[in-house]
Order: C-alpha cells, then structure tokens, then sequence
C-alpha cells in the first residue's frame, strides 16, 4: 500500500516538472533598418509565422539628433504604428542599437550623448527598471531560454558605446567606400568592460548562442562599418569563441540595407555563420562583393529566421524572406558542425 502511495507521488511530482518546464525555443526572427516614417508591412508578415522572438539589430529607428526630445519623439512615431503592435503582442522582442538608433550617423564611444540616449532606448524596449543594462555602460545584455538540452543564449552586444572611431579611406588602391582597418592592436569594437563580461557569459551552458550584432561580422571586407574595420576585434572574438569552447555561435546581423548568409571557415574551430537581415523599409542599389557569402542576397525589404528543429539530430535553418514572405535566401546546418 505504501509503495503504490508513493509510486502515485512521485508520478504526480514527475508530471508536474514536466508542466513547469519552460518551453524550448524553435523560431527566432530579427530585421534592422527600419524607418519610422514608413510602412512597414513586413513586420505584421513576420508576425504570422508566429516566432517565439524577434530581435531588433539597430537602426530600429532613423533617431540622428542631439535632441533628446525629438529622439524620443521618433520612437513614438514607432509605437503608434499597428504592425509594430502586432508583432510585440505575438513575440517577445528583443533589442540592440546601431548609430541611427544610438544617434548619430556612424557614431561610436565619443558621441556625447550616448548616456541619454541609452536611457531613452531601454525605457522604449521596455526593460526592467532592476535590470542589470541599468547599472553598466552601455546596452550588452543576455538572456538564457529553453530547458536543459534545448538552451538558447541570445547574446546582445552593443557596438557603439565603447567603439573607437574608424580609419577613412586613405589609401584607394588597397580600400574602397568609407573606411579602412585599423591595425592598431589597442582599437575596440566592444571595450574592456563588455569582453570581461562576454568571456563570463561565453561559459555559461548553451546549446545554441546567436549573437545579436548591428554590424557585420562573418563577411568579406567591403568598406562599410563592420567587425572588418577593427580586425584585431575579429580576431579577439574568434580567439575567445575558442578558449571558452563556446559551442553553438551564430551572429545575427543589419545595417548594410541588404540580407545575405555569409560563413567564415576558421582553423581549428568550426564556421563562423552570420545572417544578416537589412532592411525592414530600406534597401540599396549595389551590393558589394562576399567571399563568404552562401547562396544568393536579396536587396528588398526583408526579415530573418533561424528555425530550430531539436529532434534526435538537432539542426538549423537560416531563412530570409522578403515582404512576400517568399524565402529568397535559405541553408541549413547541424548543431554538430557549430560545436567543439
């Protein structure tokens, strides 16, 4: 009689483990460049697929002002818009910055309002007022998601606060468009605060880390702001991604007004993925050359999609899709072959 009592309790404590588990991650969405004076019909497309996420990568606003007031003033052109509403009641969102959002055009560490500017970006998206993006320089953030098995990092880095200015293009022969790499070793993309954390939250267990930058990362070198301009940044990231045996990274990318899958081979580890997803209601009349770049890029109005499928064999799938929602862009990897 005992033994069946117990066998009932403990059949009644198994299930309620089971309730209380917190549900797996499967579909992530994230887009950039989105101009508040616009339609942005895209978002209420995304919203149809009914992604757990989105995650905003910068230029979620065209801000550029040293008044505060009309920084805000802009944000609340795009909470009024009824796609946006749509999209936060079906998702939870998420968000990093770029310069258009930060507020100034290409700015980095000396742009002087930057403190302001923060405080008026979390209080948009949201954030607890005890959070832990309140009490540090700048908006790097990360959250865990998904049970035991099936955990997603998603890893908010800020690239702007702490980043140093770019070199412009002087020398023409060897560097084309805005700007050229600076090779002096003591140039930041992120600063010693944000790699100190980054290097604690690279060994906190995941199965899955997306790297939620407004900057590209895994592409060939094409003149524009990216992780390209401040190689030994690059480098530092590739280098940290090994010693932690960070398993499971992917980057998530805006800014250049195009979408695109790029995938950077490494030795000794295995490939660096990053989609990029540009722009919500921008676009851009030539794209620039890609080595790494997998599959075609699209130069309409788009958004991304990393599908989780956590069956025996855990796999990925990068989509990019146009305000049709027709996938213009698609690959599929293992976890496996992004894990030590």
């Amino acid at each position: 009689m005992h033994y069946y009592l117990f066998s009932i309790i403990l059949l009644v404590g198994l299930l309620g483990c089971s309730r209380n588990e917190e549900p797996s991650i499967t579909k992530i969405a994230f887009g950039s460049c989105a101009d508040q004076d616009e339609p942005q019909p895209i978002l209420e497309k995304i919203s149809s697929l009914n992604p757990d996420l989105f995650i905003y990568l910068g230029d979620n606003i065209y801000g550029d002002s040293r008044d505060m007031e009309v920084l805000k003033a802009k944000y609340q052109k795009l909470e009024a818009k009824p796609e946006f509403q749509k999209l936060r009641a079906t998702a939870k969102v998420l968000a990093t910055w770029d310069d258009h959002d930060y507020g100034e055009n290409d700015a980095g560490r000396h742009y002087p309002f930057k403190e302001a500017s923060k405080e008026i970006f979390l209080d948009f998206w949201k954030e607890p007022m005890d959070s832990e993006r309140r009490k540090h320089k700048g908006i790097y953030h990360s959250q865990m998601f998904g049970p035991k098995g099936k955990r997603v990092q998603i890893i908010i880095l800020d690239t702007r606060t702490f980043r140093d200015d770019l070199h412009g293009v002087r020398d023409t022969i060897l560097y084309k468009n805005d700007y050229q790499p600076n090779l002096s070793p003591d140039s930041t993309m992120l600063g010693r605060e944000q790699w100190a954390w980054l290097e604690q939250t690279f060994k906190e267990p995941a199965n899955l880390r997306i790297i939620a930058s407004s900057n590209q990362f895994a592409h060939e070198y094409n003149g524009w702001e990216s992780w390209t301009n401040v190689p030994n940044e690059q480098q530092r990231m590739i280098d940290l991604i090994k010693e932690t045996k960070a398993n499971g990274v992917v980057f998530i990318s805006g800014d250049v007004h195009w979408g695109e899958i790029s995938k950077m081979n490494v030795d000794g580890q295995y490939p660096i993925y990053d989609i990029t997803s540009s722009g919500i209601t921008q676009d851009w009349d030539s794209v620039e050359p890609n080595k790494n770049r997998v599959g075609d890029v699209i130069r309409d109005n788009n958004v991304g999609m990393i599908e989780i499928d956590w069956k025996n064999d855990p796999a990925l799938s990068f989509t990019i899709y146009d305000v049709s929602l027709k996938k213009r862009v698609q690959h599929q990897v293992k976890i496996e072959e992004i894990s030590f």
